[in-house]
Parts: structure tokens; sequence; C-alpha cells
């Protein structure tokens, strides 16, 4: 018997986040890595990536999906449709402060990011997630923004399991 394939929090955390914002007052925003799954104008997307306002007043039709970002927008009075695959959400956060959540990049698990390029596979590689990255102010010296100690480090050595009892 194989354990379940886990779920991703990335869309999770980018609806709680996203009803934060708008619950606050606040304009959510979405970081995104533009790739060839990517449905965003392309004149609009600067170093491969893009920022699109995701709030009520600048969308239509706004679907925050487990799997893709869907939504309906203008740009330069042209409306578009908009699609986002979650996996390419590199951060969501509010507009008018910055609080919010980065997400790691992901990365194909089958290639050694030490062994160079992966060439010469006819198959794309997998796409794997890892932990989730927080935005954090820092003040005018660099320093982290927040009071108190660094939170302790993880112990190294096996990851507990839960174990299921009946």
């Amino acid at each position: 018997m194989s354990a379940p394939a886990s779920t991703s929090t990335r869309p999770y955390l980018i609806r709680a986040l996203y009803e934060w914002c708008t619950d606050s007052g606040f304009t959510p925003y979405v970081a995104v890595l533009v790739d060839d799954n990517v449905r965003v104008p392309r004149e609009y997307v600067k170093n491969g990536e893009i920022v699109l306002n995701i709030s009520f007043d600048a969308t239509s039709s706004l679907k925050l999906g487990n799997e893709f970002i869907e939504f309906k927008a203008r740009f330069a009075g042209t409306p578009r449709e908009i699609l986002v695959p979650v996996a390419n959400v590199i951060a969501i956060y509010a507009r008018e402060n910055g609080q919010g959540m980065a997400f790691p990049m992901s990365v194909p698990v089958d290639v050694d990011p030490n062994a160079g390029d992966a060439q010469g596979s006819d198959k794309p590689a997998e796409l794997g997630e890892t932990n989730v990255v927080q935005l954090v102010h820092s003040d005018a010296d660099g320093a982290d923004a927040h009071d108190g100690p660094e939170p302790p480090k993880p112990p190294s050595g096996p990851r507990p399991m839960l174990k299921r009892v009946k």
C-alpha cells in the first residue's frame, strides 16, 4: 500500500493571502514566472516575469484554482484572458505595504543541479516543489524588521512520520 501523493500547499496559501489582502482593503498582486505554459500579454513581460493585479476591480471571472489562476483583465484597454499555472506563481503580496509571501522556484526533480543541463531527454523534467519562503521587511540597517531571537534550527536526521492507528 503506497502513501497518497502530497497535495501542494501553494494554491491554498495563494487563496488565503488573496483573501487577507481583500479583507484588509489591500490590492493583491502576483508575480509570475513566464514560460510557454503561461497565457499573459507578452509585451508586459520583463526578464521572464510579470506582475499582475488580481484585485476584484482589475479582474473579472477570477478563479483561484488548485492548478491554475484564471481571469479576464484589460491591458491598455484591450481585454485579455489570463491563465497562470499555480506552479509559476513566484509571490503574492499587497501592493500597499509589500506584505505577502514568496515561493521558491520549482526545480526539475530528475536533474542534478550540480550536473549542469539535462540534455538529450525527449520528455520534460517533472517539477518539484520545496518549502515556502515568506517575504520579510528589512530596516535601513539591513537587519530583519522583527524583534526577538532567531527561530531554532530544525533537528537533523530522519523526518518524523505519522503512523495510522486503527
